[in-house]
C-alpha cells in the first residue's frame, strides 16, 4: 500500500506526507510542471503540462490496495477499477455506490458550463474539513496495514 497523490490544486499534501511519515507508508506526489512540490519523506513525479497527464501518470504507477487522492471524479472511477482506495480533500471516500452520481454530476455541470451557464464555486476551505480528511485517510491507512 502506498499514498498517491494528484497534487495540482490539492489543499491536504502535507497532511497526507506526514500521516504517511506516522505509519511507514511510502508517499508519492505527482504534478506538472506548472507546480512544484517537494516534501520531505515524498516522493514528487513531475509529467509534462497536458490534459489529463498527471492522472494518467498515476494510473499508470497505481497498484492495487494503494490509496488516492484525488478530487477529479474521472481519474476515482480509474483508481476504483484498478482496486485502489481513492478519496478527496473532504475525506468523502469513493466507492461503486457512489462514483456515478459523482460522475453524472460532473457531466452534467460541463454541460452547464458549455451552453454558457455559470455555476458556483465552492466555499472557503474550513479547518474542520482537513480534521474529517485527516480521519478519513487514518481510516484508509489503517484498514491497509
Amino acid at each position: 500500500m502506498r499514498i498517491l497523490i494528484d497534487a495540482d490544486g490539492c489543499p491536504v499534501v502535507d497532511i497526507a506526507v506526514r500521516l504517511s511519515r506516522e505509519y511507514k507508508v511510502q508517499c508519492v506526489i505527482f504534478c506538472d510542471t506548472s507546480h512544484v512540490f517537494e516534501k520531505e519523506g515524498a516522493k514528487t513525479v513531475t509529467v509534462s503540462k497536458g490534459a489529463d497527464s498527471v492522472d494518467f501518470a498515476l494510473v499508470n504507477a497505481l497498484c492495487c490496495g494503494d490509496i488516492v487522492i484525488t478530487q477529479d471524479y474521472g481519474l476515482a472511477a480509474m483508481c476504483l477499477a484498478r482496486n485502489a482506495f481513492p478519496v478527496n480533500q473532504d475525506g468523502l471516500i469513493y466507492n461503486k455506490d457512489n462514483i456515478d452520481a459523482l460522475l453524472l454530476s460532473r457531466h452534467t455541470a460541463r454541460k452547464i458550463r458549455n451552453s454558457g451557464g455559470r455555476l458556483r464555486g465552492n466555499a472557503k476551505r474550513n479547518p474542520a474539513q482537513d480534521t474529517v480528511f485527516e480521519e478519513k485517510l487514518r481510516e484508509l491507512i489503517k484498514r491497509g496495514l
